[in-house]
């Protein structure tokens, strides 16, 4: 490793203590190192110089050579005032003018000498003027390393304040050159540089900065991409064998009796190909001695929850207990129902364990899961409590991955002395760039079909203004017997303003659908569990026709008979949100409807949802679109976007050379584990000295 990169960043001549005071609050350089890592954002073509009389005003930037004739200061009445300085070429004169700093730019400037300004040019009073224009004496800017492509670097306010500007950021990049001779450790062993023709290190790092052209720019973002991603892939798949060597589970031995039982006469539909293949899949990790640790990804509605219910039968019919753990009581308990009505027929103890367990029953299932008389349990986080113990957990499944943290999940690690089987559910399909970079140390199965008669909802988007007609075909729905949601943005429950949108909504409902003909249902989070639950018992026994509700039922009630959802100001919801919403209708065998409705106004980004929502039913493309919209930290919120702290990859733009870098990083381990071989040697002083620097392990669940 360069010992040189180690240097604190104060030390490098033209920073000092006070910018390096700056540059570590800033931007995070504390060291020669990280101010290397500092890519720029964009570039800027310097080749062109314009002459005055061939400005715009417009937001490029442009520059232009020229000499200073004139300085003067403009006092104002409030403020500072400006200095403003007349720059003249062969062809007119503009103004460069500034605002702070004034002084120290007087004293700094020399009339008649060849400046080159650079700068955006505005215009005011027909006379061009550029603010805070960048200016170097021409000799100084013949030469300056500074390439034709000028790169422009992160900054914040406080550094443009302190006078550290992109200029200043380029110098102190172009003193980091001459200081290191531009001589960095190679850190790709030679056959990988050869086979995928990349550029080396060196070479990569100065036109990073310094791009000669447009193609060794390209060259050398590929090379550090690939780079990138690679190490992190290195990582998460050696930790993932790690485990799989270290971390012994329970193996299941056999498939018997529960499982054939209910494969045979009990599963209340043929299986997809994508459930088998799945199942296959989880049977394979159970059956191995290492634990299992799976991601299983479906779609709304695509059967996750028999594969779940398969999986403890192959629990118990090898004697272990199972938990399946749910992010809220509505889910939870529609789990417990769902799965004990699939198996009555088993004679299979099945109890519920949430906050609101009474605690003369929940005795009960202390006692039972102690002494192994009780089989399956179904519960919240209420399962993680040090009092509930197993006689012995072999299989935890825990649906929604991103609501738990990671502490959480460890804990039903510690529940055996040998951990369970962890199998991970998420119906928010996770892009498979990200679930590749996320979960890299998961192994992920996903259900990419939905189950056979199902016909895919048609989404359609209306205006407010179109209400009447959208309430003409709610009413000829009920008509033919069916049922409808309507659900309001409640995103905040404290909020007063989301509260009234709600309530006026049941209100005009109610009035528009009068009783006796028409009957609604109302739910929200400021109600009773006990209210909501009945309401929803209401529904669910088809003894109302709408159901009008906040966000609550995005994940909750299954009624086949509902086919209709329509979604009020849809333009306030995200789009996983919305596609979670539209997965409540669809569950029977008739024609479903999705209404997203909105008012005129609609930002750019809100008519992308809309269309994506209106053209596809496909999950995965959904959160595609999602992950270039909103960026992979907010899709995965705080506790996982650590994860992808990246310097200069974009997992959205960059999906190709994330793929190659993962085949790559695979092929390598496979061949070398350890890293030992000679030709790897300097490649594993990286992955040691990365592993220790960023702890990724403990961003992963």
């Amino acid at each position: 490793m360069n010992d040189i990169l180690q240097t604190p960043i104060e030390y490098l001549k033209g920073v000092g203590p006070s910018r390096g005071e700056m540059l570590r609050k800033e931007l995070s350089i504390h060291r020669y190192g990280d101010l290397l890592t500092l890519f720029p954002n964009r570039y800027i073509d310097r080749t062109r110089y314009y002459k005055i009389n061939e400005l715009q005003a417009g937001n490029t930037e442009v520059q232009i050579v020229g000499k200073i004739i004139h300085i003067k200061t403009i006092e104002q009445k409030k403020g500072r005032g400006r200095l403003v300085a007349t720059f003249v070429d062969d062809t007119g004169e503009m103004e460069l003018v500034w605002f702070q700093g004034q002084k120290w730019i007087r004293e700094s400037l020399k009339l008649n000498s060849v400046y080159v300004a650079f700068g955006k040019v505005a215009s005011f009073s027909n006379i061009f003027n550029m603010a805070h224009p960048e200016l170097e004496l021409l000799e100084e800017h013949k030469q300056s390393l500074r390439s034709a492509m000028q790169p422009v670097y992160p900054s914040t306010e406080k550094l443009t304040q302190r006078g550290i500007s992109n200029r200043t950021i380029n110098k102190m990049m172009q003193q980091l050159f001459v200081e290191t001779q531009a001589r960095f450790t190679e850190t790709l062993p030679s056959y990988l540089l050869d086979e995928l023709k990349l550029i080396p290190k060196n070479a990569a790092l100065f036109n990073i900065h310094f791009p000669k052209s447009q193609e060794l720019l390209a060259k050398a973002q590929f090379r550090l991409k690939f780079e990138e991603l690679f190490f992190i892939q290195l990582q998460l798949i050696t930790k993932n064998l790690i485990r799989k060597h270290k971390i012994k589970g329970h193996p299941f031995g056999k498939v018997g009796d529960y499982f054939n039982i209910f494969y045979q006469n009990h599963l209340p539909f043929e299986l997809t190909n994508a459930q088998k293949r799945v199942l296959k899949e989880i049977r394979n990790d159970l059956g191995s001695n290492a634990q299992m640790n799976r991601l299983l990804q479906g779609d709304v509605g695509s059967g996750k929850t028999i594969v779940a219910l398969m999986c403890m039968l192959m629990a118990l019919d090898n004697g272990f207990q199972s938990c399946l753990m749910a992010p809220t009581e509505i889910l939870a308990t529609q789990h417990f129902n769902g799965l004990t009505e699939l198996a009555k027929n088993l004679n299979i103890n099945i109890k519920l364990l949430t906050g609101s367990t009474k605690t003369s029953e929940r005795k009960i299932i202390h006692d039972a899961l102690e002494n192994g008389e009780l089989h399956i349990i179904i519960g919240t986080h209420a399962l993680l409590e040090d009092k509930v113990q197993f006689q012995n957990l072999g299989l935890a499944i825990i649906d929604e991955q991103h609501r738990f943290g990671v502490e959480q999940r460890s804990k039903l690690w510690k529940k055996n002395d040998i951990p369970p089987h962890v199998l991970v559910m998420t119906a928010t399909p996770i892009p498979r760039t990200l679930a590749m970079s996320l979960y890299g140390d998961l192994d992920i199965s996903v259900i990419d079909e939905l189950p056979p008669g199902r016909k895919p909802i048609q989404t359609v988007h209306r205006y407010d203004s179109n209400r009447l007609k959208v309430w003409k075909f709610l009413k000829d729905e009920i008509a033919k017997g069916r049922q409808i949601y309507i659900v309001y943005p409640l995103i905040n429950e404290s909020e007063k303003l989301d509260y009234k949108d709600l309530m006026d909504g049941y209100e005009s409902i109610s009035r528009d659908f009068p009783l006796p003909q028409y009957s609604v249902s109302i739910v929200h989070g400021q109600m009773k569990a006990a209210d909501k639950e009945e309401e929803m018992r209401r529904f669910a026994a088809g003894k109302t026709n709408i159901m009008v509700a906040t966000t609550v039922i995005e994940v909750g009630v299954n009624v086949p008979n509902a086919s209709v959802m329509v979604i009020e100001s849809a333009e306030r919801f995200g789009l996983s949100q919305l596609h979670q919403l539209r997965g409540r209708v669809g569950r029977g065998a008739e024609q479903s409807y999705c209404v997203l409705m909105t008012s005129h106004k609609l930002s750019d980004d809100s008519k992308i949802r809309l269309e994506t929502m209106c053209r596809t039913n496909d999950g995965f493309e959904i959160a595609e679109v999602d992950l270039k919209l909103r960026g992979p930290g907010d899709i995965m919120g705080t506790q996982q976007s650590g994860v992808l702290n990246l310097q200069i990859a974009d997992l959205v733009r960059d999906r190709d050379i994330l793929q190659i870098a993962r085949h790559e990083a695979i092929k390598l381990l496979k061949k070398d584990a350890s890293m030992t071989l000679p030709e790897h040697q300097t490649l594993r002083m990286v992955f040691m000295e990365m592993s220790k620097k960023k702890n990724i392990w403990n961003y992963i669940s």
